[in-house]
């Protein structure tokens, strides 16, 4: 949950100020270098949020289905190395192609 709370966080603090600017004067204001990284953001904040809640959905299977596994399965080693896979995964798919 705290790794959704900081994507999102991420999204309403580095992503929709500018977002905001370019609606209210209906073009791009700020440096033409800038516009790639933010969009290279506002893909990894929103991806890394999606995949946030891919994974807490998976862990709410895990543990409805097998509660009596689930504290073997899902171990706080196995939840970091989730975690990281999930902002490594949205890095790559925003920070890649520029």
């Amino acid at each position: 949950l705290v790794s959704l709370f900081m994507s999102d966080l991420m999204v309403g603090l580095v992503v929709m100020p500018p977002a905001m600017l370019n609606q209210l004067y209906g073009r791009w204001v700020l440096r033409g270098d800038f516009c790639s990284l933010w969009a290279s953001f506002d893909v990894m904040c929103c991806s890394a949020s999606i995949l946030n809640l891919c994974v807490i959905s998976l862990d709410r299977y895990l543990l409805i289905t097998s509660p009596l596994r689930y504290k073997l399965r899902m171990t706080s080693c196995r939840a970091l190395v989730l975690i990281l896979a999930t902002w490594t995964l949205a890095a790559l798919a925003s920070f890649l192609p520029i």
